[in-house]
């Protein structure tokens, strides 16, 4: 972490160039202004441990802003080194916040629905969460706070569009007390599946175009969220429904071993 403060306020995509041309990549920048009406002076670097050492990094400032900035005078004013030990502490709270939303879910849909309801839409949440770490474990991509941010939004959308097949699945039990669960959950799978794919062919735009056009320091967030709008969309229907019918079926096998 670098701060450094200039006379004037600099344009952030100059600052960026600067950094780049000096192998800073992926730094995240923040300017910042000592009272909301005046100028943003202050600028505070987050660079990648990876990049330098943090011995020449100081020497390194200098020479990046002195090139990219002739005439402009700056003072570096602190630098810090954010070690292991609080990347420890980011990881456990991460992992807390997304074991406490899942559990929330699990809760909700529990008393929403019924308890199988609530299982499934858990495990669907988790499934979907696991999903994106997993393709950001083998893109080799970096676990910020940012990507916790994204796993918890995609938790909170998996849960609307689970919610919206089993709604139509609760109201076709209602109303079709005759047939097989199987055929029920199928049908209402096909009765909202034009809804669901438009609903998440929508925000995947959106995401996209953040993906595209929002910059470097979302990049990373945006594209969590154009994976997980995906996955989570298929979970919806092959992962959370599949496991209300494995439960019915698990219940009927128990009926018949206790009779027999």
């Amino acid at each position: 972490m670098v701060s450094i403060k200039f006379t004037k306020e600099l344009d952030a995509g100059k600052i960026r160039e600067a950094l780049d041309k000096n192998g800073f990549k992926d730094t995240g920048i923040q300017q910042i202004a000592d009272a909301p009406t005046e100028p943003k002076l202050k600028v505070l670097l987050r660079i990648k441990a990876s990049n330098i050492k943090i011995g020449g990094l100081k020497e390194a400032m200098i020479k990046t802003f002195t090139e990219g900035f002739p005439g402009e005078k700056f003072d570096i004013d602190r630098i810090e080194d954010m070690g292991p030990v609080v990347s420890s502490k980011l990881k456990g709270q991460a992992f807390w916040a997304i074991f406490f939303a899942i559990l929330s879910i699990m809760v909700y849909i529990w008393f929403r629905f019924e308890f199988r309801f609530g299982l499934a839409g858990a495990v669907a949440t988790l499934h979907d969460v696991l999903a994106v770490i997993g393709i950001f474990y083998f893109m080799e991509k970096e676990f910020t706070l940012l990507l916790v941010t994204a796993l918890l939004t995609l938790a909170g959308y998996s849960l609307t569009d689970t919610v919206v097949v089993f709604d139509r699945i609760r109201e076709n039990l209602k109303l079709r007390v005759k047939d097989n669960l199987d055929t029920i959950i199928n049908s209402s799978v096909n009765e909202v599946l034009s809804r669901t794919f438009m609903t998440s062919l929508t925000v995947l735009i959106v995401v996209a175009a953040l993906f595209f056009y929002g910059g470097e320091v979302i990049h990373d967030f945006s594209l969590a969220l154009m994976m997980g709008v995906i996955v989570g969309t298929y979970s919806s229907w092959f992962v959370a429904s599949p496991i209300l019918i494995e439960w019915e079926h698990a219940m009927e096998r128990k009926v018949v071993a206790v009779k027999k």
